[in-house]
């Protein structure tokens, strides 16, 4: 007998990731961000850092990180500069009013999470993220991050 769809892992990891994202895009929706802009901005946060070692934490591909920084100049919410140190560098930062717009994702992505998430107690949500961690899966193979 065929195993059905939900007694396979990866079936029903693609179905609820699936349904998630679609709930954290109506949420940040409500922002106006989309994740990958959402998700540069978050990587910001901290301090200011290269464009190449960006690309690297958020696991895109270079050109696809010069169209998401396009996008988050053209409203302000971040900005690159040239590294004094080395020219060919470019450096990316968050603006004040990135900061201000990372509040309020924040705040979104808050609501969706206790939405999504208010049955599983603190430890199973970190047993969660320490087996999704586990979950063998390299972004260079698929194109995930480009939609």
């Amino acid at each position: 007998m065929a195993a059905l769809p939900t007694d396979r892992l990866g079936f029903l990891l693609s179905f609820r990731g699936e349904l998630t994202g679609a709930r954290l895009r109506a949420a940040l929706g409500v922002v106006g961000l989309h994740p990958r802009n959402a998700m540069t901005l978050m990587q910001l946060a901290p301090g200011a850092m290269s464009q190449r070692e960006l690309a690297a934490v958020m696991e895109v591909d270079p050109s696809q990180l010069v169209a998401i920084l396009n996008e988050l100049e053209a409203e302000g919410l971040a900005e690159r500069r040239r590294d004094p140190a080395d020219r060919r560098r470019h450096i990316v930062e968050i603006t004040p009013a990135g900061a201000e717009a990372l509040k309020r994702v924040d705040s979104a992505v808050s609501a969706a999470e206790r939405e999504l998430f208010g049955d599983l107690t603190e430890a199973e949500q970190v047993l969660l993220r320490g087996l999704l961690d586990r979950v063998v899966v390299d972004p260079a193979d698929h194109d995930c991050g480009a939609g």
